[in-house]
């Protein structure tokens, strides 16, 4: 094997393996009551405290509304 060779294995095997490594951490497995409280937590209506609240204002008045 050459370097250029032993180069582009060396290359390919990390990005295969970081690829894989970063699947595993992209697929969540949950079980049925944890992937419901997972949903619920999704769908729930937020509210915002008021400095919350306030710094989205101060947001728009800075950024959106210039």
């Amino acid at each position: 094997m050459n370097t250029a060779t032993v180069s582009n294995f060396i290359l390919t095997s990390a990005l295969t393996h970081a690829e894989k490594t970063i699947h595993e951490y992209e697929v969540m497995s949950l079980n049925n009551r944890d992937s419901e409280v997972f949903f619920n937590a999704l769908v729930k209506s937020v509210r915002f405290n008021k400095k919350l609240a306030d710094a989205f204002e101060e947001h728009n008045q800075r950024v959106i509304n210039k």
